[in-house]
């Protein structure tokens, strides 16, 4: 395998536990804490969802992972770690950071300010031509476009950005390119910008994969531009993730009588940004300088590691119900210490029994 920072045996270790069941992003940063390292965290995940009320859990078998591994180099990608130096600045703040991403291209694109450019996938030829000449703009202005390489808004915004730079970021594995009829754009990317990806190697697409995707288009970025969107599109999804994410949310306005608009138009009236021009993004987005995207670390700390007895455990899992409920607020209602209840969360989680939601809340399954 290429050359790599860290240990190959840590690496490796480190795919294993992203990789095996019910490992999230957030009881991946919790055990990494806990134990120091994946390699002391994977050995304590069997013990820690047996408490949970599940006896047969299954780590990830440690040849598929090699194989993935070398599926990923082979197709001229590279995986890159949460806590790696070359790890997105910007992305690693997310309280939901992904521990592993697949890239292909230059990643030195994901160090630049960034801006995330959405819309419709059916958009009109005016938004098209819009989303192009803004992509341009921001290119111009060294600002780098990251956007979701789909039809449409998407597909015109890459387009537009690369001679600036640009970031794909895909909702299956680093090979699948999807749609197919943007098989150029992505050879584009590869050479002048840069793809990532979240799911495993040779995963296909599937409709639960692109709210995640929109979260990390997001995460990538300084702040969102939504150009044509829908009620209830995956635009607005994306504009959503944003403001949770603390980041700057703008929206290009449209005719009144478009569908395509009434989004856009939604979300200026609830507080969006109203932008017409590149120059009206850089303004917005000044407040994400060198200085933030140089410090480039988690804002989210796991709490130290602290056992949790049956008392504990039953007092913070009564508390939970179907209905998702804010950490802090167990941590009020149990009197338990966080730490205390970060542990019974995460041997609830890997037992398959709790569901984590946005906004640091949680749920029974």
């Amino acid at each position: 395998m290429a050359d790599r920072p860290g240990s190959d045996i840590e690496r490796i270790a480190k795919l294993r536990l992203i990789r095996s069941e019910n490992v999230g992003p957030v009881s991946y940063r919790h055990l990494t804490a806990r134990y120091r390292s994946a390699s002391a965290a994977l050995e304590a995940l069997p013990d820690l969802a047996r408490r949970g009320g599940r006896r047969d859990f299954r780590i990830a078998n440690l040849a598929a992972v090699q194989r993935e591994m070398e599926a990923v180099d082979a197709a001229g990608a590279r995986l890159v770690f949460l806590g790696e130096a070359n790890y997105p600045p910007l992305l690693a703040e997310i309280e939901d950071a992904p521990p592993a991403l697949a890239v292909r291209g230059d990643i030195k694109h994901a160090h630049r300010r960034t801006i995330g450019i959405v819309g419709a996938r059916n958009a009109s030829a005016a938004a098209i031509r819009f989303a192009r000449g803004l992509a341009a703009d921001l290119g111009a202005a060294d600002i780098v476009v990251v956007s979701g390489l789909a039809r449409g808004i998407d597909a015109a915004a890459h387009a537009g950005a690369l001679s600036g730079g640009t970031i794909g970021v895909i909702a299956g594995g680093i090979d699948n390119i999807y749609p197919p009829e943007n098989a150029e754009l992505y050879a584009a990317l590869y050479e002048r910008g840069l793809v990532i990806a979240e799911q495993p190697f040779g995963t296909e697409p599937q409709a639960r994969h692109f709210p995640r995707r929109n979260r990390l288009i997001s995460g990538l970025s300084a702040g969102i531009v939504v150009v044509e969107a829908a009620p209830r599109s995956g635009s607005l999804i994306t504009a959503r993730f944003a403001g949770e994410q603390g980041r700057e949310v703008m929206a290009v306005p449209g005719f009144p009588l478009d569908p395509r608009a009434q989004g856009c138009n939604q979300l200026i009236r609830d507080g969006a940004t109203l932008v017409q021009s590149a120059a009206d993004i850089a303004e917005t987005i000044a407040p994400f300088g060198a200085a933030r995207l140089a410090a480039g670390g988690s804002r989210f700390s796991a709490p130290p590691p602290t056992d949790a007895d049956d008392s504990a455990r039953g007092a913070v899992t009564a508390l939970l119900s179907l209905t998702p409920v804010a950490v802090d607020e167990l941590v009020r209602l149990s009197g338990e210490p966080p730490a205390v209840v970060q542990t019974v969360l995460l041997e609830l989680e890997l037992a398959g029994r709790l569901a984590r939601h946005a906004g640091a809340r949680v749920a029974l399954i």
